[in-house]
């Protein structure tokens, strides 16, 4: 059996007994591979439609053990990789389109969280794209005149000194402030979601991985000890979808990693100020992203990211990146560069060719699927379940209109020509931002000020 604990801290933090596997024959009006956020999203939703419903979900290991049991916890409003490559790519329309659809994801996560009292650590603190040298400074003032070009509200710039002020880091010159975000314990929303699920009666079979899948004539899923029959699936596998051969070009996992430390003392977080909480992202092109547990322990993720060969999704973590990630805590908090680390992680990242996520149909209307999430799915995973689940019962709404629903996906090159394009991707932002980043010292201080 999988030792669960290992995978994260936050599965280590919640004791999982495994449910009984798919055993024998069965049958269903909808089948869901995968049982992370968007999976559960679209079980959820579907019985709240129709609780007549029969609605299987299948998960491979446990819920929560993918991407929704090693994410930051994230509840937030950015789609795919940047407000300014969604208007490049889909022309401002469509951009001013994604960001209102993420607004209403997150206000959509708090919801359910408010209205079914889920236990999961929620709070709301907002976010912070934090510039780290005078560049991206002027990206993020860039995005934000963006935003206000497009009509979008509850963005604004906060500047060197005011950012300072919440924030004691000498390394900062600036910084996008939301107030629409919010952090939670990622396992025990998941497990809350799963809670849900049962009570509607959905039949949710743990260790029971979709071996194989026939569309034709008829839904079927095989698992090692049974088989679901069913009139409509939906794939729910975001960066696992690299296993299922019909959607494994539309996307490929990228693997990021986490560190973070013991808990901080009251001495050790008063240089640091942060009495909002705020969630903390940079505006690298491979974004470190940071904020405190619940229990004020410090969590820092992102930097260089692993790009794994074929259907490989769970690599053990990178030390070079781990220890990468460390260093920078101090470079943030010089006071912190030798503050005891006691776990460390990593977890895939789905993302498409263009760094925007999709979902829809996959050959007739039987079958949806959602992915790419481009690492910022929390909350885009549960407005897509709900998305998903009127695409699976033929409703129009104002989600399914929705301009990626249903787009062209570019597809990857296969294997190696996509390995090595991805990692070549990979060594150009880098590159970027090592260039961008040579007024930062290893101490944390600038070279030169703005």
């Amino acid at each position: 059996m999988t030792d669960y604990k290992d995978k994260s801290y936050w599965l280590s933090t919640v004791d999982i007994q495994p449910d009984e596997p798919l055993r024998g024959d069965r049958t269903a009006d909808i089948v869901i591979i995968g049982g992370g956020y968007t999976g559960l999203s679209t079980a959820y939703n579907l019985k709240e439609i129709d609780p007549s419903l029969q609605v299987v979900l299948l998960e491979s290991e446990v819920i929560g053990y993918g991407a929704s049991g090693r994410n930051a916890g994230f509840v937030m409003t950015l789609f795919g990789f940047t407000l300014s490559l969604t208007r490049f790519r889909f022309g401002p329309r469509r951009a001013k389109e994604a960001h209102h659809y993420m607004e209403r994801a997150v206000d959509y996560t708090r919801e359910l969280v408010e209205e079914h009292a889920l236990d999961c650590e929620f709070e709301f603190p907002g976010f912070l794209r934090v510039a780290t040298t005078p560049v991206y400074a002027k990206d993020i003032q860039k995005e934000i005149a963006l935003a206000e070009k497009l009509g979008l509200q509850g963005i604004e710039w906060i500047d060197r000194d005011a950012l300072r002020e919440r924030i004691h880091s000498d390394v900062y010159y600036g910084a996008w402030f939301e107030r629409r975000c919010g952090l939670f314990h990622p396992v025990k929303f998941a497990r809350e979601m799963k809670r849900l699920c049962f009570d509607r009666g959905v039949q949710i079979y743990e260790q029971s991985p979709a071996m194989e899948v026939q569309l034709r004539p008829t839904v079927s899923v095989n698992t090692p000890e049974g088989t679901i029959k069913a009139q409509k699936i939906m794939f729910a596998a975001n960066a696992y979808s690299v296993q299922i051969p019909a959607l494994r070009r539309k996307q490929v996992p990228v693997v990021t990693h986490i560190t973070l430390t013991r808990p901080l003392t009251d001495a050790e977080l008063e240089p640091i100020g942060w009495s909002g909480r705020e969630g903390i992202e940079d505006s690298r092109n491979l974004v470190h992203y940071y904020r405190l547990t619940k229990d004020n322990r410090l969590l820092m993720g992102g930097g260089n990211v692993a790009i794994p060969y074929g259907k490989t999704i769970d690599p053990d973590p990178d030390t070079g990146i781990v220890r990468e990630l460390r260093e920078h805590t101090g470079v943030l908090f010089p006071h912190l560069a030798d503050v005891e680390h006691t776990h460390s992680w990593c977890g895939p990242v789905s993302v498409p060719v263009d760094l925007t996520p999709a979902l829809g149909y996959i050959g007739d209307e039987r079958a949806v699927y959602s992915l790419g999430c481009v690492g910022h799915g929390v909350s885009m995973a549960q407005l897509n379940g709900k998305t998903a689940a009127d695409l699976l019962l033929g409703r129009k709404s104002g989600l399914t209109e929705v301009f990626f629903v249903n787009r062209r996906v570019i597809p990857w090159p296969p294997e190696p020509i996509r390995l090595i394009i991805a990692r070549a991707l990979r060594g150009f932002f880098r590159l970027e931002d090592r260039i961008n980043e040579r007024p930062l010292t290893r101490k944390g201080t600038s070279e030169k000020h703005p």
